[in-house]
């Protein structure tokens, strides 16, 4: 995989951050961002990796500016992991803010939009044409949790978003696939070992699972030659509440 380049949003932390430490070591040009510079800069400085840029993936402008400068400094793009999201506060339905559902449209949604949509521009435009756009779902793409509704409405939409790509994508050789992530130990879901809200609203703990593991999958999934293509994959706590939840 020597020389072939990917972009992952959401590279400071968490999954995203295992990531791009993963793929870089692996051989491949890593670029990132996110919006904290602080830790782009150590997570660059960590990794050697070729780019890292503050971006707030809800700004359109924002993103296609980092997509020029991924342009120059890559020359091509292979792959797009499509990661950066948000969490928002537990809330009953009707009690809901606006306002947060919006910032989670924002983020989780129109983020993956300007993400992928610069990313297909690129990839559409290259010679050779073609590239991999991997999306970031969640197990709440399929099943919700409690008092989460704007998280789980965004993730239930990447899933028909990864579709509408993967059609969309077939004539220029673009490939597209999600991967839905259920509960893996990093800091986002370092407090569901001392509980976390049931379909029946009792607190108990989850189990986590090794994010080592997100990231062997994501290297099978972005190593496949562009004539193959991993369309959904979930990996995930063995004993969770996922099956069976609600």
């Amino acid at each position: 995989m020597s020389g072939k380049s990917i972009v992952i949003t959401g590279g400071t932390s968490g999954i995203g951050k295992a990531a791009a430490l993963a793929f870089a070591a692996a051989g491949w040009q890593v670029a990132i961002c996110g919006r904290r510079a602080e830790m782009l800069a150590q997570v660059k400085a960590e990794g050697g990796l070729a780019l890292a840029e503050p971006v707030d993936v809800a700004d359109p402008e924002a993103v296609a500016r980092f997509f020029t400068q991924v342009r120059g400094a890559f020359g091509r793009l292979d792959v797009v992991f499509n990661n950066a999201g948000a969490f928002a506060p537990a809330a009953v339905f009707g009690d809901l803010p606006v306002d947060t559902w919006r910032r989670m449209v924002d983020t989780n949604l129109n983020g993956a939009f300007y993400v992928a949509r610069e990313a297909f521009r690129l990839m559409r435009e290259q010679a050779p044409q073609g590239g991999r756009i991997i999306n970031n779902g969640s197990i709440s793409a399929h099943v919700p949790r409690p008092q989460a509704a704007s998280y789980t409405t965004t993730k239930h939409a990447i899933s028909g978003l990864t579709k509408a790509i993967s059609l969309d994508g077939r004539p220029f050789n673009i490939a597209c696939g999600q991967i839905d992530i259920g509960n893996t130990a990093t800091d986002m879901t370092a407090r569901m070992s001392g509980g976390s809200l049931q379909a029946d609203l009792s607190m108990k703990p989850e189990p986590t699972f090794d994010v080592k593991h997100v990231v062997d999958a994501l290297l099978y999934m972005a190593g496949l030659p562009l004539d193959a293509n991993v369309q959904t994959l979930t990996v995930m706590a063995t004993n969770m509440p996922y099956i069976g939840r609600g």
